[in-house]
C-alpha cells in the first residue's frame, strides 16, 4: 500500500518539532494542522483572538476530511471556483497556469487573500501562499476591520464582503465555527515562519516571463496595538499600500 509522507513543522515552547506522518489519514490531519498552528503563532503576534482566525480559516478553507471540517493551506479559488490541493506545489502550479491566461481574481492559502485587491502587500504569489505571511495579513485586515465595525463578527462579515446578504450568511457560518473553536480548541503548536524567497520554483513559475523579486519584505504592523490606526476597506474593495508583485513588472493588472 501507498503511503504518504508529510512533514510539518511546529514551533512549540520553543522547541521546532518534525513530525512524520505514516499514512494518509495521519498526513492530511498535518496539513490540516498548518493553518491552526499559522493562526495560533499569529494571533500571540497580533492580539487578534485565536478563536477568530481559526473560524476564519474555516470559513475560508473549510473541506471534510476524515469526517470532519478542516482547514486547508493549499486552497485556491479561481474566479469563483474552489479547489483544495494535496500539496503546496500541486496549488502553485495551478495558480500560475490560470495567472499566465490573465487570470487576477483568485483567493489563495489559509485565510484566502485576493490576489487582485492584496497582491501590493506581498513581495510575490509565493509569500501570499506561505501560510504565516498569508495569516499575519488577514489579522491585519482583520484589525482594521474590527476597529472599524466594533465586533469580530461584524468585522468577518466585511472581511468576505461589504453586500449583506453575503456577509450575513459568511457571520452565520463564521459564528458557528467561532463557538465550536471557544469550546473545543485545536491542540497545536505554533508555526515556524517559512522565507519564501529560498523557495524552489516549479516548472509553471519557471516558464513564466521573466521577474524580479522583491527582496524585501513590507513591516509586519498590527494597528491593535497601535494608537490613531485608521478603519479598513471590505475584501472585495482594493487596498493601496506599499509592496512589489512578482509579476507586476512583466504583465499587466487585468
Amino acid at each position: 500500500m501507498a503511503r504518504v509522507c508529510a512533514r510539518v513543522t511546529l514551533l512549540c515552547l520553543g522547541s521546532v518539532l518534525c513530525i512524520v506522518a505514516p499514512g494518509g489519514a495521519r498526513a492530511s490531519n498535518e496539513i490540516a494542522a498548518i493553518c491552526d498552528a499559522a493562526a495560533k503563532t499569529v494571533s500571540r503576534e497580533s492580539g487578534v483572538p485565536i478563536s477568530v482566525l481559526q473560524a476564519i480559516t474555516r470559513t475560508e478553507t473549510g473541506h471534510k476530511r476524515g469526517g470532519k471540517i478542516r482547514p486547508w493551506p493549499w486552497t485556491v479559488n479561481m474566479e469563483g471556483a474552489g479547489k483544495w490541493f494535496d500539496n503546496e506545489d500541486e496549488a502553485r502550479a495551478y495558480v500560475f497556469k490560470h495567472f499566465k491566461r490573465g487570470a487576477r481574481s483568485f483567493d489563495v492559502g489559509c485565510f484566502q487573500i485576493n490576489y487582485k485587491w492584496h497582491h501590493k502587500n506581498f513581495s510575490s504569489i509565493e509569500e501570499m501562499f506561505e501560510p504565516i505571511a498569508n495569516a499575519r495579513y488577514a489579522a491585519k485586515f482583520l484589525t482594521e476591520l474590527y476597529q472599524e465595525t466594533g465586533s469580530w463578527t461584524n468585522a468577518a462579515g466585511a472581511y468576505h464582503s461589504r453586500t449583506p446578504k453575503y456577509a450575513n450568511k459568511y457571520k452565520a457560518r463564521f459564528e458557528r465555527f467561532r463557538s465550536a473553536m471557544t469550546n473545543t480548541p485545536p491542540n497545536v503548536g505554533e508555526l515556524q515562519p517559512r522565507d519564501t524567497r529560498a523557495d524552489p520554483a516549479p516548472v509553471a513559475i519557471a516558464d513564466a516571463s521573466p521577474v524580479r523579486r522583491q527582496k524585501t519584505r513590507a513591516p509586519n504592523n498590527f494597528p491593535l496595538l497601535q494608537s490613531g490606526a485608521t478603519g479598513g476597506l471590505g475584501s472585495l474593495v482594493p487596498i493601496s499600500r506599499g509592496g512589489a508583485s512578482l509579476f507586476a513588472q512583466s504583465t499587466p493588472e487585468g
